[in-house]
């Protein structure tokens, strides 16, 4: 295609024709994009700082997902009436987008860069994230940056034996699978999933079916990129470092460098590392207000860490802490650790450890999740928090941050698949995984808490679930997985792959990519490598908890569930919630009942519990002509007497129905409070109920 510039380039994602367009709306950015599929529609804007930071030894890169009311036809709630602080929605995706564009930038590239992505349609049959990334891609490729896109995304199901592409929320709860796959023409770079217990086959064949189908796009992208780029964004070499100093700064540098990943502990190897920084600006920072020089002897220092640890281990060394490339790090489990939670656990893989707690809740524990302008109930939720002392340092604690926010769903997505369902297990369920230390991999840690805190709890789970991350360093050809990885590992290596799942089968898989993309080959290995793992983790768990608990806590609520006719319940809410907030007062129980009639009554004890449910059938039984009840004599008259039947009915006692003989004063043979047994003679039209007592005296004759 010739470089003249193009308004707009459409190509096919499966079914829908996406087409993206620029030159029209915010045209002051370095670049604009929008991009429409279906009725989705989002407008894609990036913003490029024209100077680069040389004091940073970063890529200063903010990704900022934003869902607008008005996309859905709606008004925002609340007091303001305005949208508010980003929802964990937009957060997710968010960092769906960032993950792997990161990754693609030249090393060195320090201008500030800011990407807007703004839903302003959308269309329940196509998820937002598609448009979103493809706009992302799209824009950042137009924008003249020193980047080496573009990418792609897919978004994979698994039907029916095979691979199929999803396009909405829907289709993925009807798939064994929900999985997001972006990456370039030649390798994939990003992968987040869901899945049923999908074999390590069948999941690999999933992300290259992925693969494959967002070539379309990405060639589409090229085009449209080569056709509406307007900038050229330069890389520059901003270092202050000498060849000589280079030199001489590295010999100094290598023998205790390399001396302290020689040492196992954590904490003994940061402390050498902080030693050894600190000698390094002592002795080649003269000026200590040259910042820049600082930032340049640092970066040479990670530089040589990473250069040491990785040739080290490609060399066929052991790795830091003395493992081979396949071992699990040391494993101990304690279950019921905390005496008043409903479930908990502490699991602790070498120098990661998290204290998990399970929470019982009843229905209006729910959360409440505004989603594409609805509210949906959510009634599993799995909370991760990462404070400062887990890894021996004094920080913020505030509101949770993206990283938290993307390691819980992770957790969620790996133990979603092996819940019970509501009917099998009538429980609102809060899991919040506490880091208390952190050395790698604490969001697998989280998993495997999270499995054995549950089953503490007593909630069924079809099977306990275990989670590992793998490594992997690549120099050219020569690669090695590394398995269950070291957070040193994770920060000198190539790649973070995590998977879990049961013994069956993966039930989440996460993948991000540092260099430009793995092959078919590598991620074979890595899921071969990983089942492994996964197998080991669960062995030990095992030895301590391998199903659930018979029982909950005593702490916990107690359910009772039962169904009631429609047009019953509002006889069981009452005029304005008056009869169901008589019960919950009464019997100190809490009350729950949807649309459908089916009725959770959650108590701390059984026994009030069932106080309740027979006082709830009893408002809603029928009474029948013919049958009998025991009703206490609520009112007497002089030519009669009012008697509860069940509660909301009551029966009309005549006189004349008392008895054989006649009775001259009701006050001599009745009096209000007694329990009198009686026969339900007649209902009229209007539903007034005539009841005998002297029927019932004639019977037994």
């Amino acid at each position: 295609m010739s470089n003249q510039n193009i308004a707009n380039v459409s190509f096919n994602y499966g079914d829908h024709q996406v087409t993206v367009a620029t030159g029209k709306i915010a045209r002051q950015a370095t670049a604009a994009v929008t991009v429409k599929m279906g009725g989705t529609e989002v407008l894609v804007t990036v913003v490029v700082a024209k100077q680069s930071d040389p004091l940073k030894d970063f890529l200063p890169l903010t990704v900022q997902f934003q869902d607008r009311a008005y996309a859905h036809g709606k008004i925002p709630g609340g007091y303001f009436r305005r949208e508010g602080r980003p929802t964990e929605r937009e957060t997710l995706i968010s960092r769906l987008i960032d993950r792997p564009l990161r990754p693609l930038f030249a090393k060195g590239f320090t201008n500030e860069i800011q990407l807007i992505i703004t839903l302003i349609s959308n269309d329940s049959e196509i998820s937002p994230e598609i448009p979103a990334l493809i706009g992302a891609s799209a824009a950042i490729s137009m924008a003249g940056l020193p980047f080496n896109g573009p990418i792609g995304i897919a978004k994979v199901g698994f039907v029916d034996g095979k691979s199929v592409l999803l396009y909405n929320d829907a289709d993925s709860e009807k798939s064994q699978l929900d999985l997001v796959v972006s990456g370039t023409a030649a390798a994939v770079l990003m992968v987040e999933s869901e899945a049923r217990e999908l074999n390590e086959e069948q999941m690999l064949s999933a992300v290259f079916f992925g693969h494959e189908a967002m070539q379309e796009t990405i060639a589409a992208l090229k085009s449209f990129a080569e056709a509406n780029t307007r900038a050229n964004f330069e890389l520059k070499n901003t270092s202050s470092l000498s060849d000589d100093l280079v030199k001489e700064a590295s010999a100094f540098l290598e023998p205790g460098v390399a001396d302290a990943y020689a040492t196992t502990d954590k904490t003994a190897r940061v402390e050498k590392l902080a030693t050894i920084r600190a000698d390094l600006l002592e002795k080649f920072l003269e000026d200590k207000e040259n910042n820049l020089l600082k930032k340049d002897l640092c970066s040479l220092m990670s530089s040589l860490e990473k250069k040491l640890v990785r040739g080290s281990i490609l060399s066929g060394n052991s790795r830091i802490d003395g493992r081979d490339l396949v071992s699990v790090r040391n494993i101990d489990v304690d279950v019921s650790y905390l005496d008043r939670a409903h479930g908990s656990a502490v699991f602790t893989r070498g120098e990661t450890q998290a204290l998990v707690v399970t929470t019982l809740g009843s229905g209006r524990d729910a959360q409440e999740i505004e989603l594409e302008g609805n509210v949906v109930k959510d009634n599993f939720m799995l909370h991760y928090n990462f404070p400062p002392y887990s890894v021996g340092e004094v920080g913020f604690i505030g509101s949770p941050k993206r990283r938290e926010i993307g390691h819980g769903r992770l957790a969620k997505r790996a133990i979603a698949p092996v819940l019970p369902s509501q009917e099998e297990f009538p429980y609102v369920l809060r899991v919040v995984s506490e880091i208390t230390e952190s050395n790698g991999s604490s969001s697998m840690a989280s998993v495997c808490g999270a499995s054995l805190s549950l089953m503490d709890a007593g909630v069924p789970l079809k099977a306990p679930v275990a989670g590992i991350a793998m490594g992997l360093i690549k120099e050219g050809e020569d690669y090695a997985v590394l398995t269950d990885i070291l957070g040193d590992e994770d920060h000198l290596g190539d790649m973070d792959f995590k998977v879990a799942g049961t013994a069956d089968g993966i039930t989440a898989l996460q993948m991000d990519i540092k260099i430009e993309g793995i092959n078919k080959e590598i991620m074979t290995k890595a899921l071969s490598q990983a089942k492994d793992g996964r197998l080991h983790i669960l062995s030990c768990m095992n030895k301590e908890l391998s199903t659930a608990r018979t029982e909950v806590s005593s702490y916990a609520p107690r359910f009772l569930t039962f169904n009631i006719s429609n047009n019953k319940i509002r006889d069981v809410i009452g005029r304005g919630g008056a009869t169901i907030k008589e019960i919950t007062e009464k019997f100190g129980v809490v009350i729950d009942i949807n649309d459908d009639g089916l009725i959770k009554i959650s108590a701390t004890d059984s026994e009030s519990a069932n106080k309740a449910k027979t006082y709830i059938e009893g408002i809603t039984a029928e009474v029948e002509v013919g049958s009998i009840y025991t009703g206490k004599i609520l009112k007497i008259m002089d030519f009669g007497a009012f008697v509860s039947l069940i509660p909301g009915k009551d029966g009309f006692l005549h006189i004349s129905q008392i008895m054989n003989e006649r009775v001259y004063n009701i006050h001599d043979v009745l009096k209000e409070g007694e329990t009198v047994k009686v026969k339900v003679v007649e209902i009229d039209r209007q539903g007034r109920i005539r009841v005998s007592k002297k029927e019932l005296s004639e019977e037994s004759n």
